[in-house]
């Protein structure tokens, strides 16, 4: 349980808020490569720690980010047209380039030197695993741009989910992390089943477990925590676990365990305090899943359970579209799609859960090591220390990997679940690919 202040320190992002502070210190994904694509295409809307911003791609090729507001009179560059190397704003024609600078101000007379003088703000770039990342932090203090695990070559398939979540980013951040609901909440979408591992099908992900209530236990390290879901398994329980180890990699990254077709990432990045932007990262260096699939799977396909702008269909004003008549033929939740599941018991508990009122227990493990970390985190950097996972000797994402697979009851389960050079003797130990 958490009281006032300690819940406010974990959620709230926006303005000088420590955690947003925080997050200012990493670089953050605001949109999907896929969105600003095409040069001169139509600009794309952002919100990070509530700031609105806009991305896009000028007649160049070059990435910009940049304040959503003209410097004139704050009317959106969202609107502006996208031409000629700039956006240009429609009020009064102001053009701003990928750096910030004003290239044209026709409202203003020939001779005048105000363009020189107004800079305009704008974020460093860098593309990688499908996404635009930026930096929010004071532009001296820029930290190297790292990729994230999803990308540690070239060749990496890679289709994302992607979206708004109506509640604070620790809530859903929780959920990730939270192995015990996924027996319960995704039960139909997660079924038992006589398989040696986690298989993907094209409707579901059967797993070797009937059990309910796994074993929780976490291994703090220097990027966050990993913790293993001991699980009975349907063959040879008496000597044998089903191991599922998840990677909170700090800030706001959760590596989940893998299945036999690709590997699964989440980010949970906050637009402000009670908004969040969720991606769900499948990504695989063999056939893994392509894009239209991915999203279908999850019940997110833009255009059929989402809109342009990400936003879903099913919402809490129409109880999810849930389907009571599905519910008595036997889905559990009569909800479509994994992530929505998921989004209405995050959605439902409110846009910041009053964290006093609850009752915790032994598979909350994670998330009680999730709020201890963060929230020193939050404290260290509110007194002027370095944000969690900025230390130079910190372990490159890429070769982070999380776990899955039956392995003997003898078994060190810390060393399934290590950097990239361990994951071929994970997988022999197991019997099962820890690797799409």
């Amino acid at each position: 349980m958490l009281n006032a202040d300690e819940n406010d320190l974990l959620c709230r992002v926006e303005g000088n808020a420590a955690m947003g502070q925080l997050m200012r210190q990493h670089w953050l994904p605001a949109c999907l490569s896929e969105e600003v694509a095409e040069p001169d295409g139509t600009p794309v809307r952002v919100r990070l720690l509530g700031e609105d911003l806009v991305a896009f791609r000028d007649s160049d090729g070059r990435l910009g980010v940049v304040d959503e507001h003209c410097p004139h009179r704050r009317a959106s560059l969202a609107l502006g047209r996208n031409e000629e190397a700039g956006l240009r704003c429609l009020y009064h024609g102001w053009k701003i380039d990928v750096d910030g600078n004003v290239l044209d101000m026709p409202s203003e007379p020939r001779e005048s030197c105000l363009a020189q003088k107004v800079r305009h703000k704008a974020f460093p770039s860098r593309e990688s695993g499908g996404f635009v990342w930026i930096w929010m932090g004071p532009p001296e203090t820029v930290r190297a741009f790292e990729p994230p695990a999803w990308a540690p070559s070239p060749d990496i398939r890679t289709s994302v989910v992607k979206m708004h979540v109506g509640c604070n980013w620790a809530q859903v951040l929780e959920g990730a992390i939270d192995s015990a609901h996924s027996s319960s909440l995704h039960s139909t979408d997660m079924p038992p089943a006589r398989v040696d591992g986690a298989k993907a099908t094209a409707t579901a992900w059967p797993r070797p477990s009937t059990d309910k209530a796994p074993r929780l236990q976490v291994q703090p390290t220097d990027f966050g925590f990993r913790y293993v879901a001991i699980r009975r398994p349907i063959k040879d329980a008496s000597t044998h676990d089903y191991l599922r180890i998840t990677l909170f990699v700090a800030p706001f990254t959760v590596l989940i365990p893998p299945n036999n077709m690709y590997k699964l990432s989440i980010l949970n990045i906050p637009m402000d305090d009670v908004n969040t932007m969720f991606y769900f990262i499948a990504w695989s260096d063999q056939e893994g899943i392509d894009q239209e699939a991915w999203r279908k799977f999850c019940g997110a396909q833009v255009g059929v359970d989402l809109d342009r702008d990400f936003r879903r269909i099913r919402v809490r004003s129409n109880n999810y579209l849930q389907d009571r008549s599905a519910m008595k033929l036997g889905d559990h939740t009569g909800i479509k799609g994994i992530p929505n599941q998921d989004i209405a018991m995050w959605e439902t508990m409110g846009p910041i859960a009053d964290r006093s009122r609850e009752r915790l227990g032994a598979s909350d493990v994670a998330i009680v090591e999730f709020r201890r970390i963060m929230l020193e985190a939050a404290r260290v950097v509110r007194d002027g220390g370095a944000a969690i996972g900025t230390s130079a000797t910190h372990i490159p994402h890429v070769k982070l990997r999380s776990f899955e697979g039956i392995v003997p009851k003898t078994t060190n389960w810390t060393t399934l679940a290590d950097v990239q050079e361990h994951e071929s003797s994970a997988s022999t130990v197991a019997g099962s690919s820890a690797a799409a």
